[in-house]
Parts: structure tokens; C-alpha cells; sequence
């Protein structure tokens, strides 16, 4: 089998699972300081006969801390150095100053995958993403050994989670003399410009389609990321593209 087929292999489960983890997904996109008793509680609205440990058992297989108001995708890993949060009060005025990496749930008709993306904090420029049906920091890994090959960003941010604390992970950036920053732990918004960009791919992409395996939602996605940076206007950019912007033309 080769990389890729595994990697849009898809995560599978019982339907009930599957419908509440799609629905999961949702409350918590639109509400991410939701913990586990709040999504019960909108779920047995919706008709669920369900309890709160089913809830947190499924947040945690979808990645999603509910202790926490933010969204990490694994555990960190104790063994682990874990780096300071460097963007507090620091002025991001120019494309590669700053970027940052995240993972979130990708929801398939009959299973579900993870997506890594990259970003460019100061033009919202996504370089590169990646699916994957497992939570191993391989495929975090080859996206970062991947984008750096043409850019290289002063500051690298992410959260504390296993793929980025890795030593394979940070062994790349260091490599290459990156600063490493680190969201703290339970602050929903150290990481917000990834944050924007996944509820921006679940509203304008991945809730309106029915993606019926990996090979479509790859299809959808690279649709949608190629708009996201040639064509989608940002508010927050003075109505540029992410490209624009990147390329030299600025914040407006």
C-alpha cells in the first residue's frame, strides 16, 4: 500500500459514534470554549440518549482536550521540552515572521481524518497540509521538512501536543535556527490565526459537502486551499488574498 493510500484510509466507527463525533465537530467549531458537560448538554437537546463519559471518550479520540477551552489534538508528552510562548505583544508586521502548525478533525461520511496545516501568521498564507488517518508526528514531520525547503519563518508556534513536542519535530526546526514558541496550556487563543483558518475550512468547505472517502476530502481540500490563498478576500487584510498580501503587496 502505498503513503498516501494509507494516509486517506479512513478512521472508522460504529454510526452512533460517527454522528456524534460529526456532531462534536460542529458544537465545538462554533463554540470552542465548550467542555465536556456543555456538549452533552446540546447533544441530549438535539435527541441524544447519551452520558458524559461517552462524550469525553469520543473528544478524546477526536483529539480535543475538554479540560481545556483549547482544542489540542494529543496529550503533551511529559518527557518533552516544552517552549515558551514568544508572540505575546509581539508586533507580526512582515511574511515570514511568524508561522504556525496545527491539527484538526476532518469528518467523512463514513470515518473521519486528521489535517495539519502551515500558516503565515502575517498574510494567512497556508504553504502546505497534509491528511492523515493516524495522530503519529510523521505526517506533522514531512509537512514541516517539506514547507522549509523554499521558506523559513523566524518563529515556529504550536500547541503542546505530542506531534509538535516530538524530538523529530523540534529537531527540524532547530536545524534550521527557527525559534520555537508554544501556546500555554488552556489558552484558547495563543494560537488564533490557525484557529480562524480551521473555521473557515469547516464552514466554507467540509460542512458543506459529503466527502465519501479520503480521496475526496483531499480533492475538496486542495480545492478550497487553493482559493483560501489566491482568491478568498479577507476582512482582516483589507479585502487581499492571503497571496496578495504575501507576495509583497502588504497589509492595506
Amino acid at each position: 500500500m502505498s503513503r498516501s493510500s494509507f494516509y486517506y484510509q479512513p478512521v472508522t466507527d460504529s454510526p452512533l459514534n460517527l454522528e456524534l463525533m460529526h456532531r462534536i465537530d460542529q458544537i465545538y467549531t462554533r463554540w470552542p470554549f465548550y467542555g465536556v458537560p456543555r456538549i452533552t448538554a446540546v447533544l441530549r437537546q438535539q435527541g441524544f440518549e447519551i452520558n458524559h463519559k461517552r462524550i469525553e471518550r469520543l473528544m478524546k479520540k477526536m483529539g480535543i482536550q475538554a479540560i481545556y477551552p483549547k482544542k489540542n489534538l494529543s496529550r503533551s508528552d511529559k518527557q518533552h521540552r516544552i517552549y515558551p510562548y514568544l508572540l505575546r505583544h509581539l508586533d507580526i508586521r512582515r511574511p515570514d515572521q511568524v508561522w504556525a502548525a496545527d491539527i484538526t478533525y476532518i469528518r467523512l461520511l463514513n470515518g473521519f481524518l486528521y489535517l495539519v496545516a502551515i500558516i503565515d501568521w502575517y498574510s494567512r498564507y497556508v504553504f502546505g497540509w497534509r491528511l492523515s488517518n493516524s495522530l503519529d508526528n510523521r505526517f506533522c514531520v514531512e509537512l514541516l521538512e517539506e514547507t522549509l525547503r523554499e521558506h523559513q519563518p523566524e518563529i515556529f508556534n504550536t500547541d503542546q501536543g505530542v506531534q509538535f513536542t516530538s524530538d523529530d519535530f523540534i529537531s527540524v526546526l532547530k536545524k534550521k535556527d527557527i525559534r520555537i514558541s508554544m501556546d500555554g496550556r488552556g489558552r484558547a487563543l495563543d494560537n488564533i490565526m490557525i484557529e480562524r483558518l480551521w473555521r473557515s475550512v469547516k464552514y466554507e468547505e467540509v460542512y458543506l459537502r459529503d466527502y465519501r472517502n479520503g480521496r475526496d476530502a483531499f480533492k475538496g481540500l486542495k480545492n478550497y486551499f487553493a482559493f483560501y490563498n489566491n482568491e478568498r478576500l479577507h476582512q482582516s487584510l483589507g479585502y487581499q488574498t492571503p497571496a496578495w498580501v504575501r507576495n509583497g503587496g502588504g497589509h492595506a
